[in-house]
Order: structure tokens, then C-alpha cells, then sequence
């Protein structure tokens, strides 16, 4: 049978040979590498890259939310689980669309750790079931809201929600458990969970998107070069210029989604 490879990633690194001592007693698992800082993380990870890497979400330096884009963007065979201090709803939504597979807490139970990393090995979701919480799901509906604005900038390159997947997170938004939202819309549990993965799998592709726009807004001036002169403090862009900057901005945007 072939193992679990796991990369181990925390500062304390008590807690990460803690990790490591549970896996060792299993199978199927072998820890193949573990450090204590997330950017040297990635770099032994795109080395030797394993089925899971378990990172810490916070970090001096690097923190796990811009690791976990890289992993995914670079690595999507590698699935990320993220450790935190605490689950806060703010901190499991932006877990959710860095990519994350699932988040656990430190005190969280050995058992139930080794039954999320077996069940993200198989390429499932656990951190999809934190969207049927009222907190995430309102989350998700405000961030579906705010990409309404930069939709209408970019020809809605951006994911929105259809109507389905709106009606089923304003029902869990208002407190309904997934049987209360079966009975209400009456759809079946399965299509509900269909569409949930389709809402977070939106997320992350946004997410990846906002960096990209992000990135380029970042490095505007550099983006309009074209040769015969640099833009400078000042300056103005002729409409040309600006579609120019536009289409390739589209183009690579595209390709990130696709």
C-alpha cells in the first residue's frame, strides 16, 4: 500500500513532533520533511512535494493564507491543511479561499486529526462543511457582493453566484441546519452540497483572480512599458496604452481561472 506522504510545518516544535509522533504510528502515513517557517516550507515542498502538507496559518514571516495560494497555484496535487490558534469565522473564510482542504485547531483531538488527513488525502473538503455555519455562509454572501464593483470593471471575469447557490446560503445564513434547507427549498441533500462545492470552488478561483488584479495594479507603471518611453510620476496613459494593459490583464486572468 502506498503512504500518506506528510510535510509538517509549525514554529512550535513541540507540537510539530507531537504531529509527527501520531503519524508515525500509522500505516499509511510517512512524514516526509518538517520545518518551522513556512517559506522554507514551500521551497522543500517544491523539492520532494508530498500528498499534505499541515501548515501553521500564522507566521512571522510568511504567513499560511500566501503559502497555501503557491501550494494550490503551483502544486495542485499537494492538498493544505491549515493549523490555527483558534477557528474564528473570518480566519476559516479566508482558510477557505486560500484553497485550504481543512483547518484544525492545536488542541484538536489525535483521532480526529488522523480523520482529516485521511479524508483530504481522498480529495475531500472538510473545510466545505464550516460554509454551512451561519457566520461563513453570510460571509460568502458579502463577498459575492463586493465582487459585484469590480465585476462591472473587468466584464465579469469574476465568478458570481447563480441563483441557487444565493438562495441556499441566505437559507443557512439565517440559521437553518442543512435538514431545515432541504425541507425549505426543497431540494434534495445532495444538490445542496453540490452546489456549497460549486460556491467554494468560486471563492478560490476569485480569490486567485484578486491577486492576480492586485499584483498588476501593483505594478502598473511597469505593465504600460513599451519601449519608447517609461511612464513616470505624472504621466498619463493614452487610451491605447490602457486597452493594451487591459486585454493582457484579461488574458492572464483567464488563464488562471480556465
Amino acid at each position: 500500500m502506498e503512504k500518506v506522504k506528510v510535510f509538517l510545518s509549525d514554529p512550535q516544535i513541540l507540537f510539530r513532533e507531537g504531529i509527527h509522533f501520531i503519524l508515525s504510528g500509522e500505516e499509511d502515513f510517512e512524514v516526509t520533511g518538517e520545518t518551522t517557517g513556512n517559506e522554507e516550507a514551500f521551497n522543500l515542498i517544491q523539492a520532494n512535494p508530498p500528498s499534505i502538507a499541515i501548515l501553521s496559518m500564522h507566521d512571522t514571516k510568511t504567513d499560511g493564507l500566501a503559502i497555501t495560494r503557491r501550494i494550490r497555484r503551483n502544486f495542485p496535487s499537494v492538498y493544505v491543511i491549515l493549523i490555527m490558534d483558534a477557528k474564528e469565522p473570518e480566519k476559516i473564510f479566508l482558510a477557505i479561499k486560500s484553497g485550504a482542504s481543512a483547518c484544525v485547531t492545536k488542541d484538536t483531538e489525535p483521532e480526529h486529526l488522523l480523520d482529516t488527513i485521511r479524508v483530504v488525502s481522498q480529495g475531500s473538503l472538510p473545510i466545505m462543511e464550516e460554509l454551512f455555519t451561519p457566520a461563513l455562509a453570510t460571509l460568502a454572501v458579502k463577498e459575492f457582493e463586493d465582487i459585484t464593483a469590480l465585476n462591472e470593471e473587468f466584464g465579469e471575469l469574476l465568478a458570481n453566484l447563480v441563483p441557487k447557490e444565493l438562495q441556499i446560503l441566505n437559507s443557512i445564513a439565517a440559521g437553518n441546519n442543512i435538514e431545515q434547507v432541504t425541507a425549505k427549498l426543497d431540494m434534495s441533500e445532495e444538490v445542496i452540497r453540490r452546489n456549497v462545492r460549486l460556491v467554494l470552488n468560486k471563492l478560490v478561483a476569485n480569490d486567485q483572480a484578486r491577486t492576480v488584479i492586485e499584483a498588476a495594479q501593483r505594478s502598473l507603471p511597469a505593465m504600460f512599458r513599451t519601449g519608447k518611453r517609461d511612464l513616470k510620476s505624472g504621466d498619463y496613459i493614452t487610451r491605447a496604452e490602457f486597452n493594451e494593459f487591459k486585454d493582457r490583464l484579461m488574458e492572464r486572468l483567464k488563464s488562471l481561472i480556465v
